[in-house]
Formats: structure tokens, sequence, C-alpha cells
């Protein structure tokens, strides 16, 4: 509630004051038929009985309402709650300090928790081989932040099932050159 009573839209235009935080069942209510909204979710599982009201109110199809998180736990509770809805567990391959999980690893995790694939940064570290191991367990495979068109191809080639971006047209253009 108290979110709601921001004003989200002045600081971009004096004609956008007034503009409030739309809810998630507000913000569903605009994806065009079609087209899927991803749903990261930051927070833990304990939001997920809420979630699953929300997703289960509006009138998109669970192909797309996919959910994305970096805690297994959130991957594990949407997948038992809803096991029709996509759920990909965000990981890395580039960890500070430590050392860097296996393919095998990863997809023994995403299995255990039931997600329907993985989704990485756009790093060097992601290679031909991380992303076949994926592929051949039968999970798919996404790829976070990409602008650049090179590493765009780069993750193309790989065979990656999506990628996300800041510049869906510009990019859409560029892959397609």
């Amino acid at each position: 509630p108290e979110l709601r009573l921001l004003d989200v839209g002045k600081w971009k235009n004096p004609k956008f004051a007034g503009e409030k935080i739309p809810t998630l069942d507000e913000m569903l209510a605009t994806v065009p038929d079609g087209k899927a909204a991803y749903i990261e979710v930051k927070c833990g599982p304990e939001i997920v009985p809420e979630l699953t009201r929300v997703l289960k109110a509006t009138k998109l199809k669970p192909a797309q309402l996919p959910v994305i998180s970096f805690n297994a736990a959130v991957i594990a509770a949407v997948k038992a709650a809803r096991p029709d809805i996509p759920a990909y567990w965000l990981v890395s391959l580039d960890r500070k300090g430590a050392k860097p999980p296996t393919a095998a690893e990863l997809i023994a995790k995403a299995k255990e928790l039931r997600a329907d694939g993985l989704d990485h940064p756009a790093t060097a570290s992601l290679n031909e081989a991380f992303a076949a191991e994926v592929k051949k367990a039968g999970l798919k495979l996404y790829v976070w932040t990409v602008n650049d068109a090179a590493v765009a191809k780069r993750m193309a080639k790989l065979g990656v099932d999506g990628i996300t971006t800041d510049r869906p047209a510009w990019l859409r253009e560029q892959l397609a050159k």
C-alpha cells in the first residue's frame, strides 16, 4: 500500500506526474496476446501463495507467465503450486572468490527443483559445452542482459532459447542482419 502512494512519473516528465506503481494484476492485464511477462521473484517462497492467486486470476495462459528467481526454494515452491507455469532458476558460473558450479551440478539441482531451465548472464563463461549439456538434459537455457549485438549473436549461436535485453526492437534488427 505504501508504494502505491509514490509518484513514479514526474521524474521523467511533468506530463507523467501522479503515475502510480502498477500492481502485478494491473501489469499482467497489459500483456498482449501471444506475448509473455517474465516475473522475477526477489524474495523467498513466502510470496508463492499470493503469486499463485494473482496468476490464477489473470486471463493469460500459463506459458505467458514464466517465473524466474535466484532463490531455488522459490522455483521449487512455484513448481509445486503451479506445475503448469514455466519456472527458470537464475544461476551464474561467475562467482567471485568461489569455485564455479559445474553444468552437471546445476542441472541436477534444476531437476530436483523441477525447474524448466536455467537463466544465466550472457558472459564469456557461458560456452558451447555448458549450453550443450543443459540442452541435452532437456532444460531450456535463457540469458540476460544482452544489449550488445556481438554478444547476442554468440548466444544465438550457442542455441539459447531466449535473450533478455533492454533494447528488444534494436536487438532483433541486429540479429536479422
